[in-house]
């Protein structure tokens, strides 16, 4: 589940920066994905 949020954001950020988006679209965009990287690899290395 969370990686496929994980690939949806990083779709969506992806297109942002081709689409020339102002850059508090892409900065909140960006922190997000990192925040559920984060998230992932806490559940990853507590398996």
């Amino acid at each position: 589940m969370i990686d496929k949020q994980i690939l949806k954001l990083r779709e969506e950020l992806n297109n942002s920066i081709i689409n020339g988006e102002d850059y508090e679209t892409i900065y909140k965009i960006s922190v997000e994905l990192d925040e559920l990287i984060a998230e992932y690899y806490k559940k990853e290395t507590s398996k």
